[in-house]
């Protein structure tokens, strides 16, 4: 009797079993699942599936015209498709979305979109029964009314424009249509693409920076790339006629940054502020894909400061810092938001191996745009009180985490506009010695002295590094009154073409730190965009600052 019980139970739970992988075989491919049931299923689109795209557009000459559609039913991408430069026009992209579990037996999702003038089902083999339908601005969607399709990762679950003939997207999961809307050119500045995801958000875990197993680290310091919506305008490029006098900035900036990657190997970027050009950046968010497209297609961590051109174009500091987060490899952060600006964090390396304790520290912080005091303090602002106290704060917290690294741990800084101490030309040390063309202006430092380069050496900060002056590319020391050496106060040098670089025939460059643990030794050195033979090739300036956890001349 207990066999035949054990025996009809182990039958019923092989059934149940068998029955159960059926219905959601089918349930996958037809929905025969009443829907009340699905409201208690994990959605495969956790969020949102598209099951209409169109363009409106409206002008500023007929009082009739509207871009707006019923917002109840569609939602508007804020994103004029004129960039705010059409004549009399502007045009929008709307799209209808639903949730999963909302779909109507009507309803019919999107699971591919196409931009042409003719119908895509023309140029397609084997695809004659499937419809493609028109929208305005030249695009074709491809839709779906089977049951299973939002299930599917074919499914489009959102939507977004970007601009400019050389636009990229670095997001995971999406893609870039190659043919720009199709729109009335005039007025029009910049080809607006459209940039699809199809299925669930692809989720990244932020990387850990870590000391490779042979002890070393190298840092790239990027600065003032001045990216634009578009290809850019080059300004002040050298030599004069290169390339037949052809030179679109961003192009030319990006090059010489991807061959450094390629060639260098950093093991992290460092984006030095100005990464973004406000003025020629309308869609500032087409800029920042450029960079951080460069540094995501080699799998390369980067971290970012923003300088004072970087909010003043479509998106303010908040904006530009999240977005430049959210993305892969990206080591960004808002930072606190009791702390004055955006973007005050840090970055800890950790030792090689499986080590817990942070091998280098690198604290980012924000030194804001323009004086906030014209009056008494002209030209540009400074690291507030607010900062430095958090600095104090979070050096002190990690004191004792740092002593337990098995190396000597060290610290560094990163900034964009210089402190005022990088005025003080007594201090500066070139190398060779003689070549005195790294200083070709001015330091535009802050008028007023917050103390801050004071606080790095109180912490024991071995170097600070910035850009904002673009043609400047020295490293200045820092000594007591004993003429012992403190801190190293380094420039990056201007990297992009977008910006001015005119001074003293100043070719674009970019520096490095190359970091030993083994030995607590800091190399930096430069590399330079342009020059005579050979010379783009090589380390340039090279010199040691750092040797056994301290600073040395």
């Amino acid at each position: 009797m207990t066999r035949r019980i054990v025996r009809a139970g182990v039958q019923l739970a092989a059934f149940t079993t068998v029955a159960l992988i059926l219905v959601f075989f089918l349930d996958n491919r037809y929905r025969v699942l009443p829907q009340a049931i699905h409201h208690y299923l994990p959605a495969h689109n956790a969020g949102l599936v598209i099951i209409d795209i169109t363009v409106t557009t409206c002008s500023s000459l007929s009082l009739l015209s509207s871009c707006e559609l019923d917002p109840s039913v569609w939602h508007r991408i804020e994103k004029d498709l004129y960039l705010n430069n059409g004549w009399f026009s502007s045009a929008y992209v709307h799209i209808q979305s639903k949730k999963e579990e909302d779909l109507a037996a009507d309803d019919r999702v999107i699971v591919d979109v196409r931009i042409s003038r003719l119908d895509p089902t023309n140029s397609e083999k084997g695809e004659g029964d499937q419809q493609w339908e028109a929208r305005n601005g030249g695009i074709w969607l491809k839709r779906s009314a089977k049951r299973h399709a939002s299930d599917s990762n074919q499914a489009v679950t959102a939507v977004d424009v970007l601009f400019g003939a050389d636009a990229v997207e670095p997001r995971f999961g999406w893609e870039i249509k190659d043919t720009p809307l199709l729109l009335d050119s005039s007025g029009e500045t910049q080809e607006a693409r459209l940039s699809v995801r199809k299925g669930p958000p692809v989720k990244t875990d932020k990387p850990v920076p870590r000391i490779n197993k042979s002890g070393r680290f190298k840092i790239m310091q990027v600065s003032d790339m001045h990216l634009s919506t578009g290809l850019g305008i080059c300004r002040d490029a050298l030599p004069v006629g290169h390339n037949g006098g052809n030179c679109d900035a961003d192009s030319r900036t990006l090059e010489f940054v991807g061959k450094l990657l390629d060639q260098e190997k950093p093991d992290l970027v460092i984006l030095g502020g100005d990464q973004v050009n406000g003025e020629s950046a309308p869609d500032a968010q087409s800029a920042v894909f450029k960079f951080a497209e460069l540094f995501i297609s080699r799998k390369i961590p980067y971290a970012s400061i923003l300088g004072n051109h970087d909010d003043e174009g479509s998106l303010d500091r908040i904006g530009l810092m999240s977005l430049t987060a959210s993305l892969p490899y990206s080591l960004s952060e808002i930072g606190p938001p009791e702390v004055d600006g955006v973007g005050n964090y840090v970055v800890e390396v950790m030792g090689r191996g499986n080590s817990h304790h942070s091998a280098l520290t690198l604290y980012l912080l924000d030194t804001h745009g323009y004086s906030p005091d014209e009056h008494r303090f002209r030209g540009y602002d400074w690291i507030k009180k607010s900062q430095i106290d958090w600095f104090h704060e979070t050096a002190q917290n990690a004191k004792q985490d740092h002593s337990e690294y098995a190396h000597i741990h060290m610290d560094l800084a990163f900034i964009h506009i210089p402190l005022p101490e990088y005025r003080n030309r007594d201090n500066t040390v070139f190398v060779p010695a003689w070549d005195k063309t790294m200083w070709r202006e001015i330091p535009t430092a802050p008028g007023f002295n917050s103390g801050f380069m004071d606080a790095l050496i109180e912490e024991g900060v071995l170097f600070v590094s910035c850009g904002h002056d673009h043609v400047n590319e020295y490293c200045s020391l820092a000594k007591d009154e004993a003429e012992s050496p403190k801190l190293w106060m380094c420039y990056a040098g201007g990297s992009g073409f977008g910006g001015y670089g005119g001074y003293g025939g100043y070719h674009r460059k970019v520096r490095f730190f190359d970091i030993d643990t083994n030995e607590a030794r800091i190399v930096t050195y430069k590399r330079v965009e342009y020059g005579e033979e050979g010379e783009t090739e090589q380390r340039i300036n090279e010199q040691i600052i750092v040797e056994g956890g301290k600073v040395v001349e």
